[in-house]
């Protein structure tokens, strides 16, 4: 179906002066307050004509419409000399309105800036959001004339100006990051310490006892959960709820208002200027994957009432219908040129003007697909890597989409560190004490050479985790063995089913001690593999303190309680925390902990070491027969400290550690090993022995008895000189 409708604008409250404008420039995108004017720059490849509306201060009352009177390489442009910040706006599009070849403008919508750096309002759902008349015969192929400027968020104009004073990128090296993700809201919607009146905003962040909290942790970097400007889907306002985590963007220039306790951008400067004033890098979770505007049958917000062909990628034998490889209902087309600027562009935005650290991408793979599939040499990932400022901030790729040969972990290219999902898995299987993990596991302690030790990646390009924000919490992955989403109205039926978890003979919350205690234990074993292994850490706010979900392993819809942390600790949070904390220093302390290079067990006859050596209960390295064995739950890694360090041939001057894993529901006698230049070994963490801090000694050949499911970290003693 095809409508072309008339060039001629709706009414509007009052006609812009034809002199007032003038052509302005078609660059940079956006609106751009240069000190005397703003310029309005918007890219659409196949519209007819845009107009730029303007709105009163609240943004309530359209007042004026400008057609912007440039194209100039696909780019709509004019220039208002007497506007200034604050001024309220949006546009309108003009073009062919034809679904079945992908095009569709309808200027009766009002359309947000892509390049909008704030917004004003939220999202009010109503039929008039949408292009098309709701429930007409021909559904998405009808054309509909209701006016959306009452409905829809209004981009902004700023004043990027800012006193940043001392501020400078913190560039915590990546064998010393420890990733803290959360989320700005949830974080401190329940902190006693902060002001009710600034709490769930960027302005809570900033609250003294929660950088303090959060620095004396111990971790390097605080990873949020997306901050774009999102939009609430109809469905959860229905039934009372928002998308909370905000995996639904539509302006990635913009951050999202009901974080902003002032109104005001500058807030978000200052939140990062505390944060990197407490020693923490700032790292945004980022989604360029899609937008809120859905499928087909979405709304009109924005790309798509701009040059929906450009924007989206769209089934090349039926436009109408788009690529749903993210599983939202459509799929950004970094293919585009002008779409990749969009991106790249946001992305050097929020390093430079912003002053972010560095970027966790969802459903990185998306980025980088061509019509053949994923492709690492895709011009997105080349950009990254080529780009001055964005090759200096951490990249981290969340490496799969839903689409097909959407799974590509360890296939990102040098630059990149990637989320490790076999370190989740393989982790909570071995834990779980299920059968044929251990040789799996090993590899997972190492950093997973077999998928990232390639191409000179480093062994922190495997970013490891036990839990994330979408699954269950650590508490709950020990106390639940299925999931219980009922509080999302969904029948239970989101929300994944494979979370190999384990209740330990109760669902839930119980009195019985026998089954706290090992519940207990196996969350420090959990840090503890973690914290000790080689490669990136990533830790869940709140799994510290044993945070509980109450089995909701899905709680993006769930503002509440349910998804918002308690700070509220009772004595077994509390000495989580603490040994937490100890564990984090310990890594920060020895070195063979976090090696760049990967530890691979091979023998240097030059040094006469092996970086890492694993073995047997008996103290004896590992055979074939040791690692094929299925019921093998106990395992020795001895490293080195000798090994080198570097690419450099000289010895190592580290510390020793060997680290001891028992995953039997059993106790198990382990023999302590000798090693030369060694004169004993010191225990200095027991995770059956959480409290005790006295620094235990054993000769070689002492069997130490395992507690069944522990995990031990011994110091080799040198010998005296």
């Amino acid at each position: 179906m095809k409508h072309r409708p008339k060039n001629t604008a709706p009414t509007s409250a009052e006609v812009m002066q034809p002199s007032r404008i003038h052509e302005g420039r078609p660059f940079p995108l956006g609106a751009t307050w240069d000190g005397l004017g703003v310029n309005f720059a918007l890219f659409s490849a196949y519209a007819t004509k845009v107009e730029l509306c303007l709105f009163d201060a609240q943004g309530l009352r359209e007042i004026e419409r400008i057609e912007l009177p440039e194209y100039t390489n696909e780019i709509w442009h004019g220039y208002l000399p007497d506007a200034h910040p604050g001024l309220i706006y949006g546009y309108r599009v003009y073009g062919p309105y034809e679904p079945e070849a992908g095009h569709r403008f309808n200027p009766n919508k009002l359309l947000i800036d892509p390049y909008a750096k704030q917004l004003v309002g939220e999202l009010r759902w109503s039929p008039a959001l949408f292009g098309y008349t709701i429930d007409h015969a021909d559904d998405d192929l009808s054309f509909d004339e209701r006016d959306s400027a009452a409905f829809v968020p209004k981009s902004q104009v700023i004043d990027p100006a800012f006193t940043w004073g001392h501020d400078r990128p913190v560039r915590v090296p990546w064998d010393r990051t420890i990733l803290y993700e959360t989320h700005v809201r949830g974080y401190t919607m329940r902190h006693p310490n902060v002001p009710e009146n600034v709490r769930g905003t960027f302005a809570g962040l900033m609250v003294k006892e929660v950088l303090d909290y959060v620095r004396q942790l111990g971790v390097s970097s605080v990873e949020l959960l997306p901050i774009h400007a999102f939009a609430d889907d109809q469905h959860l306002l229905q039934k009372g709820m928002r998308n909370y985590w905000g995996y639904n963007s539509i302006a990635f220039f913009a951050p999202q208002p009901r974080y902003m306790a002032s109104g005001k951008i500058s807030e978000f400067k200052e939140m990062v200027a505390h944060l990197h004033a407490a020693g923490l890098e700032v790292i945004l979770d980022v989604v360029y994957n899609h937008t809120a505007e859905g499928n087909e049958r979405g709304p009109t917000l924005s790309m798509r009432g701009i040059d929906n062909v450009s924007y989206y990628r769209q089934n090349p034998d039926e436009p109408r219908y788009y690529i749903n490889d993210t599983g939202t209902g459509n799929t950004l087309d970094l293919s585009h040129p002008c779409v990749l600027q969009m991106v790249t562009d946001s992305l050097r935005y929020w390093a430079s003007e912003m002053h972010v650290d560095g970027f966790r991408f969802d459903l990185a793979t998306i980025l980088a697909r061509k019509a053949e599939g994923y492709d690492e040499r895709h011009s997105f990932l080349v950009a990254c890597r080529q780009d001055p400022v964005l090759s200096e901030v951490k990249l981290i790729a969340e490496p799969w989409d839903c689409g097909p040969g959407g799974y590509q972990v360890g296939h990102f290219p040098p630059g990149w560190m990637e989320w490790n999902d076999r370190f989740r898995d393989t982790t909570r299987a071995f834990w779980r004490g299920d059968e044929g993990q251990l040789a799996d596991f090993a590899s997972r302690l190492t950093a997973s050479g077999e998928m990232f030790n390639q191409r000179g990646r480093r062994a922190f390009a495997s970013v490891n985790f036990i839990t994330a924000h979408d699954g269950f919490t650590l508490h709950d992955l020990v106390s639940y063995e299925n999931k219980h989403n009922e509080a999302n109205d969904e029948d239970n039926q989101d929300g994944s089913d494979n979370n190999l978890s384990c209740n330990y003979g109760a669902e839930g919350p119980t009195d019985d001690h026998a089954i706290v205690e090992v519940r207990q234990r196996q969350m420090r074993n959990f840090f503890a593999s973690l914290l000790f292994a080689q490669g990136t850490p990533m830790l869940v706010a709140g799994d510290e303190f044993s945070r509980t979900q109450h089995g909701n392993n899905n709680a993006y819809c769930q503002d509440s309680e349910i998804g918002w942390i308690d700070w509220n600790w009772d004595e077994t949070g509390r000495q989580l925390h603490d040994f937490v904390q100890r564990l984090i220093k310990l890594r920060k302390d020895y070195p063979i902990l976090r090696r760049g290079r990967f530890l691979v067990g091979a023998y240097n006859e030059e040094l006469g070491v092996k970086d890492v050596t694993w073995l047997h209960p008996a103290g004896e390295e590992m055979s074939i027969e040791n690692w094929h064995d299925s019921n093998a739950r106990c395992l020795g890694m001895l490293m080195d400290g000798r090994a080198q360090p570097t690419g450099i041939r000289r010895a190592g001057a580290d510390s020793t550690l060997l680290m001891v894993i028992n995953a039997h529901a059993e106790g198990v006698n382990f023999s302590l090993p000798h090693v030369p230049q060694g004169s004993g070994w010191a225990c200095l963490i027991d995770t059956n022995e959480p409290h005790s801090t006295e620094l235990k000694r054993f000769e070689f050949g002492s069997q130490y008895i395992l507690t069944d499911r522990s995990v031990l970290l011994f110091e080799l003693l040198k010998s005296p000189s």
